[in-house]
C-alpha cells in the first residue's frame, strides 16, 4: 500500500498532466474537440477534489519555506536537501577550525602561565582537579 506522500505525489503528477493536455488542445482548439476538452476539465476538477481529500493525511508533513523560493527560482527543491548538507558541512569546518583555535591559544596560555605564575597555576589546577601534566584541555 502506498503511503500518503506517494499518494499525494501521484494526484499531483495526474493533475499536471492532466493540465498539460488540456493545454495543448486549448492552443490549437477545434470544435469537434469540445468533448475531449470537456471530459479533461471533468478529469481536472476530480483531480483538485482528490488532492484536497488527500491533504488531511499530509497535515503533519513541513516544508521549509525556502523550497518553495527554489522552486519559484526554476530549481529543483530536491537540491535544496544538498545545499543544505553542503553549508552544514562548510559550518562545521569554520567552527572545528575555531574550536582548535581555542584549544591552542589555551595550551599556549597555559604555557605561559606555568612558566610565569607556576605556583598560581598549580593552585588553579588543584581547584579544578586538573592533572598538573595534563597540557590539553
Amino acid at each position: 500500500m502506498a503511503s500518503p506522500l506517494e499518494n499525494l505525489e501521484s494526484s499531483l503528477e495526474m493533475f499536471v498532466e492532466n493540465v498539460r493536455q488540456i493545454r495543448i488542445i486549448v492552443s490549437d482548439f477545434q470544435p469537434q474537440g469540445q468533448t475531449v476538452l470537456n471530459q479533461k476539465i471533468q478529469s481536472l476538477v476530480q483531480g483538485l477534489q482528490e488532492i484536497d481529500r488527500l491533504k488531511s493525511q499530509v497535515q503533519d508533513v513541513s516544508v521549509p519555506l525556502e523550497v518553495f523560493d527554489y522552486i519559484d527560482q526554476g530549481r529543483n527543491p530536491q537540491l535544496y536537501t544538498k545545499d543544505c548538507m553542503e553549508k552544514a558541512l562548510c559550518k562545521n569546518e569554520e567552527i572545528k577550525g575555531k574550536i582548535d583555535s581555542y584549544r591552542k591559544f589555551k595550551a599556549h596560555l597555559m604555557s605561559e602561565l606555568h612558566s610565569t605564575f607556576p605556583n598560581e597555576l598549580a593552585k588553579y589546577r588543584a581547584i579544578r582537579g586538573d592533572d598538573i601534566n595534563r597540557q590539553s584541555i
